[in-house]
């Protein structure tokens, strides 16, 4: 699992992450190149428009920062899930004005949110954490998430919650099932249901990060502490 954003996040310096933008505004995406133009370990490779823009021009990307309201129209839970099928994560750059977009993207797996009045700094330390794949936390996503009434209760028993929070806070299934008393087996079954039900509740959950973001939303573990910019 990516380390809490509670934690820093290991870094090395001789690691270049390919960083695509999507984003309409000519200004903010200049803006945001000139921020990253210093920046050794972080390589903004493409800027786009749209999503589909981005993708047609087939870069291999590490994360993708993307608005979430663009002039096409296009949904970000939709935007979101076409950026993971391609095999990139997904940080939100946003104004925050609409807080319906920002829980929708939330919902569609995105590793956090970042404000565009943030501060430079902020801004990088953020990109660097999801480059590396790493949440980031901001009372934006936190709130997001915390805040949704409309996210289905997807029925887990109190022995599958068990499992899941032990597992999604980063333990690995044969830890999980030694402190849970059962065989690796019968973990490795439980996270299968587990996935199952989240996805029937069109939650789905298929990796270890997804996971950590369920239970942070179900309450079966603590919202994360948003750590103070360095």
């Amino acid at each position: 699992m990516t380390q809490g954003s509670g934690e820093p996040m290991p870094t090395d310096g001789n690691v270049r992450r390919r960083i695509g933008l999507v984003e309409d505004h000519e200004s903010v995406a200049l803006g945001l190149r000139s921020i990253l133009a210093d920046q050794s370990d972080l390589d903004l490779i493409a800027v786009a428009a749209t999503v589909d823009e981005l993708l047609a021009s087939s870069p291999t990307l590490d994360l993708v920062v993307l608005d979430l309201r663009l002039g096409d129209g296009s949904s970000p839970r939709s935007n979101v899930e076409k950026l993971h099928a391609a095999g990139a994560q997904v940080l939100v750059y946003t104004g925050a004005e609409n807080p319906f977009l920002v829980r929708s993207a939330a919902r569609a797996g995105v590793l956090g949110v970042v404000r565009k009045s943030e501060p430079a700094a902020a801004i990088v330390s953020a990109i660097r954490r999801a480059a590396a794949g790493g949440q980031v936390v901001t009372t934006d996503w936190a709130a997001a998430i915390d805040g949704d009434p409309q996210l289905p209760d997807v029925g887990l028993s109190p022995r599958q919650r068990e499992v899941l929070a032990l597992y999604a806070s980063g333990e690995k299934a044969g830890r999980v099932a030694r402190l849970a008393g059962l065989s690796e087996q019968t973990v490795n079954d439980y996270l299968v249901r587990i996935r199952n039900k989240y996805a029937q509740a069109g939650r789905p959950a298929p990796t270890k990060t997804d996971l950590y973001k369920r239970a942070v939303e179900d309450g079966w573990l603590p919202m994360p502490e948003v750590p103070p910019v360095s």
